[in-house]
């Protein structure tokens, strides 16, 4: 059986988050730790990525005072709990191959130490000595206990309504580090 091992590098690769609101929308990145994947006989079988929850940037707030607050309340038990959280994580359970260098994926994500099954498709392109990764995964917040401002959990919320999904486009970087 032929394997490729791969780690991601962190420095390379990105997650871009965008938030919505009824008023407008927020956006930025937040950074993978680490990560890796493994193909068998050139069929992805495995992989775990981490996500470092005190990473998250705004990117769209100039005003260096505001977006401080902003990030600071992305950190706090509204929403990622980064103190008692530090990492959320994502490891794949079945992929199953299709055309065009897809992977139908599901995997079990966990964040604020809650665990949900996803269902999402990877772009992976690979060779012998490198792969990257690329997906849109959309989350339900309110899953993870994340409430803050959800219609769903609270009434007469008006323009301060926060919409419960957000957005995750994933962009990751690997490296070969063992071929059997």
């Amino acid at each position: 059986m032929n394997t490729q091992n791969f780690k991601v590098d962190h420095e390379k690769s990105t997650i871009e988050w965008t938030g919505r609101k009824i008023t407008g929308a927020h956006y930025g990145t937040i950074g993978i730790k680490e990560g890796s994947f493994t193909f068998k006989d050139n069929q992805l079988s495995s992989g775990t990525f981490i996500i470092d929850t005190r990473s998250i940037k705004i990117l769209d707030i100039e005003d260096a005072e505001t977006n401080a607050q902003f990030a600071g309340h992305l950190a706090s038990d509204d929403f990622f709990n980064s103190d008692q959280f530090p990492e959320s994580t994502f490891e794949i359970r079945h992929a199953e191959p299709g055309d065009d260098h897809l992977y139908y994926v599901n995997g079990d994500l966990t964040i604020k130490g809650i665990t949900h099954p996803i269902d999402t498709v990877l772009k992976i392109e690979n060779n012998p000595n490198s792969a990257t990764i690329q997906s849109k995964i959309v989350l339900d917040r309110t899953k993870y206990n994340m409430k803050f401002r959800s219609g769903n959990f609270f009434t007469d919320l008006g323009d301060t309504l926060i919409y419960n999904n957000f957005d995750l486009t994933i962009n990751l970087v690997a490296e070969s580090v063992e071929n059997n």
